[in-house]
């Protein structure tokens, strides 16, 4: 259970996480502040308080038995490079290396650069099959390990999604979490108007997951939830309410700031609003 000292904490801790997140984005050039400012309380939340990921990462001795983060969305590697520095896997000057030649940071994870990085990510719809592989082969070594994969909603309209939801039912991997980022935009506008999604929670709940939907910017809320989620008998979904450019009032809930940098401006006005 968290306490209000702790939710403060966090709170604090996620703004820091976008700050980071628009400062990259801006020295880059390029990159995608929109999904990546949705998700800082998420994870945030996953890295602080409920996933064994040590900071040490593969120097720990209790490497082996870690719990594996995938971020299925790779575009929102702003994002998990904000969160991987912030959790002390790297120097935090070295996100002002973003998307440049040579960097360890590329636009989209990429595994072998960068400790914290479980999979090269990025080619949409793919991330939840992944993930069921590795929970398959956890089971199979009797590793305690979870596995938590981060969703767009928008890549929910590949139907590899539904072939992995229907396989984490079959295999009964309750080593699975699938969060869903339901900001409900994508780089082409409305996910209700490029394919209609509809109560994502019934269909997944369809598949025989657990499933739970929660206010995916609410610190308790989120917490508990992965909490119940650790504990299933069944894989389990959280479909997470967002909004797509949390923090930021000219970025919120517009779709032209799924992949766009801010400029000198607008980088000052977005710093002064996440104060």
């Amino acid at each position: 259970m968290l306490t209000k000292s702790d939710i403060e904490d966090l709170k604090s801790h996620a703004l820091n996480v976008r700050r980071n997140i628009v400062q990259t984005v801006h020295d880059a050039k390029s990159g995608h502040p929109g999904g990546s400012l949705s998700g800082a309380d998420i994870l945030t939340v996953l890295y602080e308080k409920c996933l064994n990921i040590p900071a040490d990462w593969s120097d720990n001795p209790d490497f082996a038995t870690r719990d594996r983060f995938i971020l299925s969305k790779g575009h929102a590697s702003p994002l998990l490079y904000s969160i991987l520095a912030e959790h002390g896997m790297f120097d935090k000057a070295e996100l002002s290396t973003f998307r440049k030649l040579r960097s360890r940071l590329q636009g989209h994870p990429t595994i072998g650069y960068l400790p914290g990085i479980e999979a090269s990510t990025g080619s949409l719809g793919q991330g939840l099959a992944l993930g069921c592989g590795i929970a398959i082969g956890l089971k199979i070594d009797k590793n305690p390990a979870n596995v938590v994969v981060y969703m767009g909603d928008g890549e929910l309209q590949e139907g590899s999604c539904w072939e992995a939801f229907m396989q984490g039912a079959h295999r009964n991997l309750n080593n699975l979490i699938a969060i869903i980022d339901r900001n409900k935009l994508q780089i082409d506008g409305s996910t209700e108007t490029v394919m209609a999604l509809g109560n994502v929670a019934d269909k997944i709940r369809s598949f025989e997951w657990d499933v739970a939907e929660i206010d995916g910017h609410n610190i308790e809320e989120i917490y508990n939830t992965i909490e119940i989620a650790k504990k299933s008998e069944k894989p389990f979904a959280i479909v997470a309410n967002t909004t797509k450019g949390k923090g930021i009032s000219f970025m919120e809930n517009q779709a032209g700031w799924h992949g766009k940098a801010p400029n000198d401006d607008q980088l000052a006005q977005a710093l002064k609003e996440l104060q």
